[in-house]
């Protein structure tokens, strides 16, 4: 198997802790900070306080992850599952906070493609479908920054 591994880096005005909050959201409607997860294909198998078991995909393509955040500053989710990945598939972020309250998130992406339709894949992220990832993780970071901005304007009318 070959392994593709791919980073990207975004600052953010989000805490860590807020970031992670959408990240181990499993309810309905994850595919709106999440577009590669469609909720057809989300089952949560188990949710504790600092690690989950899920299956998300979409697209005709899934995998069941571990997600542990019990380092809340390094959170891992690793691929125990897929239709497509293997090996060391998975997906790492790092969370460091800067000085003037912005939020450094680096996400590293590893791929193994198990099968041929993986290994097509998986180079076809190496190369043009790069962008198509960190789209979504630019997407992923507005929408929880968009959630959080809501959140705070209903309890500031809350509050008036």
């Amino acid at each position: 198997m070959t392994q593709r591994r791919i980073h990207f880096h975004q600052t953010t005005s989000l805490t860590p802790e807020q970031y992670l909050a959408g990240l181990t959201d499993f309810g309905p409607g994850r595919s709106k900070l999440f577009g590669n997860s469609a909720d057809e294909y989300l089952k949560v198998h188990h949710c504790g306080r600092s690690e989950a078991d899920v299956t998300e995909g979409s697209g005709g393509i899934w995998e069941r992850l571990h997600y542990d955040w019990s380092d809340p500053n390094h959170v891992v989710l690793a691929t125990t599952d897929s239709n497509v990945w293997g090996g060391a598939s998975g997906h790492t972020y790092t969370f460091a906070r800067r000085p003037n309250g912005t939020t450094d998130i680096d996400l590293a992406v590893v791929r193994e493609g198990k099968n041929l339709k993986g290994r097509v894949l998986g180079f076809v992220l190496r190369t043009v479908g790069r962008g198509v990832l960190e789209r979504a993780f630019e997407s992923s970071i507005k929408a929880i920054e968009a959630r959080n901005g809501a959140a705070k304007e209903q309890a500031a009318s809350r509050a008036a």
